[in-house]
């Protein structure tokens, strides 16, 4: 991939909330958002000919033709992502490579996260146990999940990263308190983000909408924006599992091999990035990223995050609008933020929090039960 064939040029971000005031179809969201991101690059809704989208409630088959339908635009490049937290970023990374081999010229990708309405409590209870049990594949028949690890209580996220946990902290030594540093400093930079929903409050994991939008172009139309252009140097994706049942090895996790694919096509070091936006469903990602991303050896990511600051304005910045952790998990919108976080850095637009002569940024995505995994590597212009 060219260093300098796409570039991302507009960005939109709502502000997390655990509720929402004008509840949204999936549709309305991607609406609003189009129509922000749009106007933040400066652009007319009838230069976009790509569309990058997350799957939609309103339609679970053919997806991209109906949203495309309700913008009233038409595309030349269609794609659906379903990779659970590495989704944004596994959004930007094909909307770059479409545009690079000529397929369009100018790409939304949408990612809203908003609870759909919902006409009684029933209904409302229902979908709640369907989202719990589709999250592994358990409401399919003959899923291997609902059969043997859902009914043993291995349900979503967080007894499977716990294990991982566990298993690092036994062979490693680790200690919490160094775990805990990555959520503590990353609530330092929660605060100074004006819309973080943990701005000022315990830092504490639950469920909180929001949304977010990116506006990638070509080079050549990306310098009339009125931003800096941010490109998309790099990129690599690689996933091993689905279940961590299944997971090859728990330490050695497929950041690993993605990293390292974004870093070799970007043709630039580890030592020279500048920011760090590490997807953080918990704190123990965070550190297994750190490692397999090549920024330490195995086994030294503890040490890693003792010896480095990484606040904003310490020597090692990470998520410096306070990730997952600090800022509030917006369902995939919320990985979408460590990409509009490091847009907004490498456009010197991140206000309070800005890193100085922020012009390279490391980003992935962690998608599933630490299976899925997407990297980037944004260039500033």
């Amino acid at each position: 991939m060219g260093k300098r064939a796409a570039a991302i040029v507009g960005q939109t971000e709502w502000e997390p909330k655990r509720e929402w005031d004008v509840p949204m179809f999936s549709m309305e969201a991607s609406a609003q958002l189009a129509s922000e991101v749009i106007a933040d690059a400066g652009f007319e809704k009838g230069e976009i000919d790509g569309l990058v989208m997350n799957p939609i409630a309103e339609s679970p088959m053919f997806g991209p033709s109906a949203l495309a339908e309700y913008l009233g635009i038409q595309s030349n490049f269609n794609e659906v992502v379903d990779l659970g937290g590495s989704t944004p970023a596994g959004m930007v990374w094909r909307a770059a490579a479409a545009i690079e081999v000529g397929a369009c010229e100018s790409v939304l990708v949408l990612c809203p996260a908003v609870p759909p309405p919902r006409p009684t409590a029933q209904g409302k209870a229902k979908r709640g146990r369907a989202r719990l049990t589709a999250y592994l594949g358990g409401d399919s028949w003959g899923s291997p999940q609902g059969q043997f690890e859902i009914p043993s209580g291995l349900v979503a996220a967080t007894p499977s990263f716990a294990m991982i946990a566990s298993r690092y902290r036994e062979q490693y030594d680790v200690q919490p308190e160094t775990l805990a540093k990555v959520a503590v400093e990353q609530r330092f930079n929660a605060n100074a983000h004006p819309t973080a929903i943990f701005r000022d409050k315990p830092i504490t994991i639950d469920d909180v909408f929001g949304g977010g939008a990116l506006l990638l172009t070509t080079a050549e139309r990306a310098k009339r924006s009125p931003h800096r252009p941010v490109f998309v140097s790099g990129h690599g994706e690689h996933l091993t599992h689905k279940s961590v049942t299944y997971m090859p090895d728990m330490l050695d996790t497929p950041t690993r091999k993605a990293a390292d694919r974004a870093f070799k096509m970007a043709g630039v070091s580890r030592g020279a990035i500048d920011i760090a936006s590490i997807y953080d469903c918990f704190t123990i990602t965070v550190l297994l990223t750190i490692e397999d991303a090549g920024f330490c050896k195995k086994g030294q990511g503890g040490a890693f995050i003792e010896e480095h600051d990484l606040r904003f304005n310490g020597d090692w910045p990470l998520n410096t609008h306070g990730g997952q952790l600090g800022m509030g998990q917006a369902g995939l919108a919320g990985g979408l933020s460590h990409i509009t976080e490091a847009v907004l850095q490498l456009q010197n637009r991140a206000g309070k929090r800005q890193v100085k002569n922020a012009n390279l940024a490391y980003v992935n995505g962690t998608g599933g039960m630490m299976a899925e995994q997407v990297a980037l590597i944004l260039e500033g212009a």
